[in-house]
């Protein structure tokens, strides 16, 4: 399976999902990088919503979590973020069929 077809496959799954974090005006700190950390150990595949108060761009937001909780920004759409494990991103982009 390619990244491209990785990347629809989750997106798929995380079309059920709600929103379970919310960055607002406070940004980024050590405890929503936990938090973060502990929801992907449980669910593998989380949303995670940018409030307009936020002072950084989504995207930017995405890069520094994905980096900071060794994860992976599947996709940013607007002002949510799918998020996954790298565990998950790395099996599925490398299964055969």
């Amino acid at each position: 399976m390619t990244e491209k077809e990785a990347k629809k496959e989750l997106m798929r799954r995380a079309k059920d999902l709600i929103v379970t974090i919310h960055v607002g005006k406070d940004g980024l700190d050590q405890g929503l990088y936990d938090e973060i950390t502990t929801q992907l150990k449980n669910s593998r595949l989380i949303k995670i919503k940018v409030l307009s108060n936020s002072d950084e761009g989504v995207q930017e937001i995405a890069n520094k979590i994905a980096e900071s909780t060794n994860s992976v920004a599947v996709d940013v759409r607007g002002s949510v973020i799918v998020l996954t494990d790298m565990r998950t991103w790395t099996s599925l982009s490398q299964k055969k069929f």
